[in-house]
């Protein structure tokens, strides 16, 4: 152990990392990483890195996910960004990595050892490559699908006037002629092997600010429950308590990543969900003999350019070396090869460059002393994610962060347009004071749930999100409410009511037809309850309804049933789908009334026996090593476990298959704060270590299905020995 630094274990195995100084804390806490989560950590490293096949496991799913990895290249430019650093953070950052560096030299996964892994010491440009995975996977890549299956769908025939009905205002720069030149290579109504369960999908999550006019103790709570994909072991998250001197800090962070990524410090608290926000976009590029063309030059006939070409060597285990050649210009990275004539897409995202700033951001919240200085701090990450922010002064807050593009006037960005011509160029960044913001609104809080949040902004950079209901039910709660504390806050969390229900329902209510199925739906309570037979009937009329206005009038029954088994189209974007069905008359009912649609719907859904929620609702947590592949009676699979909730309700229960695997949305972590007392309330769909022996593998799993929160301070009433 490093001089200066103690590491010790609450009650709960939460790891306490005591130091006098800023970089020996990012020290203690690089060595708890480093203790409990190596294989979480060298796996993610190795999956952004690419050489999955060369160093861990070589067979044709790997080299899918390699190709994909190198494809990001998100471990260049490292140096250049490592540059900025000032000399404190540079610092803190190399303190960090020694740390783990000393756990790596102390043990490694005995995983590693039997396949002869030994893993590289971490370094500052590995912190950086997380900082990029979590910023994409797949936060940027939900709005790089919704957009790429746009361009399927012109591709398909289907009409502008339903595509304006489907993707409203957004569609500014819509060429269709050119659209239906493009070749695309990866598409997305093609299943794929792009993911595996060891950097998971992080999609939806709630968070939410109280003024303190509202609440029992006189001071601001704060919550947060980051829903994402949970059904894996360990939990991507990793709590931890930072502490030096009279300050702390603590909450939950990032394995890889120093600093605290949701939680709190002696006078601020934070905490994150998903922004939606748009900051990748594609452009259409006219390519042949290997070059792309631009309008204008001289003679103003525009001119042909050499792309820059990039070549990666995917090195395998079992099999010869795979040579991947890509193309890249100042769009991004060319899906296709330009020495075959035709149009094909660039896609860039802004922040694929970028990633120190965030890190900073996230060590540099230790600092921050008001809701002011914090929405200064964390307005500098480059990535998309909303805040909610409270101090103890009294203050609350909500900032978006990321870096948004500058864009043509009339372009939102979801729209691919023509690359030669320099009108479509971004021109720079927005300022993020421009970007979405409030303090102290007037009604005494905020929410975000991957909502529309654009009207808190003086630019609109979401053009495709989720649906509002988690967000407008958790309103609807606090709108009304006094004196509220902890406990009505962990409520809030557990709540399953569904407002996207109610709103159908008010549709199908008078359509239901006098049958035992139909009864249990009319009478139900609108709750995703485990023991509610009326959800279970819902969902099978939600889907019926999806597929009889989108497969029967556009998308066609093979494409829809590819789209609602297998990708997250109808998970992540549903409010777009929803507004097109509970229109009075839509060109999607291919002039047909609604209600018609809907009662033949709804009477398909009520065929058959009905079942409770919670039988379709069971998962496992799956070891990320061995991905369900060793039997049960070793334990490194925990469950089953059953899920409450439903795509819309404040507590997710969301389980699927994706690309070929099955997934999950729903809370992986959930906290709450009171600004009037120095803890913070938890509980993690986990443990802290990723050891299968260790009794801090699940510890926190029974907390989590009972709703149990444990409790989190600078000071625990006892202390355990660190190991």
């Amino acid at each position: 152990m490093k001089a200066g630094v103690s590491i010790f274990r609450d009650r709960n195995g939460v790891a306490h990392i005591q130091a006098e100084s800023v970089a020996d804390l990012y020290w203690g806490q690089g060595f708890a990483h480093g203790t409990d989560r190596l294989m979480q950590m060298c796996l993610m490293r190795v999956l952004g890195q690419g050489r999955l096949c060369e160093l861990l496991h070589d067979d044709d799913d790997s080299l899918n996910i390699d190709r994909f990895f190198r494809r990001m290249n998100w471990s260049k430019n490292v140096c250049k960004e490592l540059e900025k650093l000032n000399v404190e953070d540079h610092a803190a950052l190399e303190s960090y990595c020694l740390g783990v560096n000393a756990a790596l030299a102390k043990s490694y996964p005995w995983e590693f050892k039997v396949l002869g892994f030994h893993p590289d010491p971490w370094k500052p440009k590995d912190c950086i490559l997380m900082s990029r995975m979590l910023g994409y996977l797949t936060l940027a890549q939900s709005q790089a699908e919704i957009e790429r299956l746009f361009i399927e769908m012109v591709q398909a025939g289907i009409s502008k006037a339903k595509l304006d009905e489907l993707f409203p205002a957004i569609l500014g720069g819509f060429d269709l002629e050119l659209i239906k030149k493009i070749t695309l290579g990866e598409r997305i109504v093609e299943p794929s092997s792009l993911w595996n369960q060891t950097m998971p999908r992080m999609m939806a999550s709630n968070n939410w600010v109280v003024h303190g006019s509202k609440t029992k103790s006189g001071k601001p709570l704060l919550a947060n429950d980051p829903h994402l994909e949970a059904n894996r072991l360990p939990n991507v998250w990793y709590e931890s308590v930072l502490i030096g001197g009279d300050k702390y800090m603590m909450g939950a962070s990032l394995p890889g990543i120093p600093g605290i990524l949701s939680g709190r410090n002696n006078d601020v608290s934070w905490g994150v969900t998903y922004a939606f926000l748009d900051s990748l976009d594609s452009w259409v590029e006219q390519c042949q003999d290997g070059r792309y063309f631009r309008e204008g030059g001289v003679e103003g006939e525009g001119a042909w350019h050499d792309f820059e070409m990039r070549k990666e060597v995917i090195r395998r285990k079992n099999n010869p070396s795979t040579l991947m050649v890509y193309f890249e210009n100042e769009h991004g990275l060319l899906d296709g090869d330009p020495n075959v004539e035709g149009f094909y897409l660039a896609t860039r995202w802004a922040a694929n460059d970028a990633g120190v700033a965030s890190v900073v951001a996230a060590m540099n919240l230790w600092h921050v002393n008001t809701v002011a200085s914090a929405k200064n701090c964390i307005s500098k990450i480059e990535t998309g994610w909303s805040f909610v922010l409270a101090d103890t002064h009294g203050d609350i807050a909500f900032q978006m962060t990321g870096l948004v593009p500058i864009r043509d006037k009339g372009i939102s960005g979801f729209v691919p347009l023509a690359g030669w011509e320099s009108k479509n160029n971004w021109q720079g960044f927005y300022p993020p004071h421009l970007l979405p913001n409030c303090t102290n609104p007037d009604n005494g809080f905020l929410v975000t749930a991957n909502n529309d949040l654009n009207k808190y902004g003086v630019v609109s950079p979401i053009n495709a999100c989720m649906g509002s209901y988690r967000a407008e039910r958790i309103a609807d709660l606090l709108l009304e409410a006094k004196s509220l504390t902890f406990e009505d806050m962990r409520k809030i969390q557990f709540d399953v009511y569904s407002i996207q229900a109610e709103e159908f329902m008010n549709i199908i209510k008078p359509l239901l037809p006098d049958t035992p199925q139909g009864n249990i739906l009319r009478d139900w309570d609108l709750k995703y309850d485990i023991h509610s037979k009326g959800a279970y009937l819902f969902e099978r009329a939600l889907k019926c309804i999806y597929h009889d206005v989108f497969a029967t009038n556009g998308l066609g029954s093979k494409v829809f049933k590819f789209l609602s088994q297998d990708t997250g189209v109808f998970i992540d974007f549903y409010g777009n789908f929803d507004a097109v069905c509970m229109r009075e008359e839509s060109v999607w009912f291919d002039n047909a009334k609604r209600d018609d649609i809907f009662k033949i719907a709804v009477e398909r859904a009520l065929q058959g026996a009905p079942r409770t929620w919670g039988e379709t609702q069971h998962f496992m947590l799956k070891n990320i090593f061995f991905d369900g592949k060793v039997p049960s009676i070793f334990g490194f699979d925990k469950g089953p476990i059953t899920a409450m909730g439903g795509r819309a309700t404040i507590h997710q229960g969301q389980i699927y298959r994706r690309d070929g695997r099955e997934t999950t949305f729903m809370p992986s972590i959930r906290m709450v704060t009171d600004m009037a007392r120095h803890e913070l309330h938890s509980c993690l769909l986990g443990g802290p270590s990723d050891r299968r022996f260790s009794k801090w593998y699940d510890s926190d799993i029974v907390n989590w299905k009972k709703g149990i929160y444990k409790l989190l301070s600078p000071m625990p009433k006892k202390k355990y020995r660190f190991k």
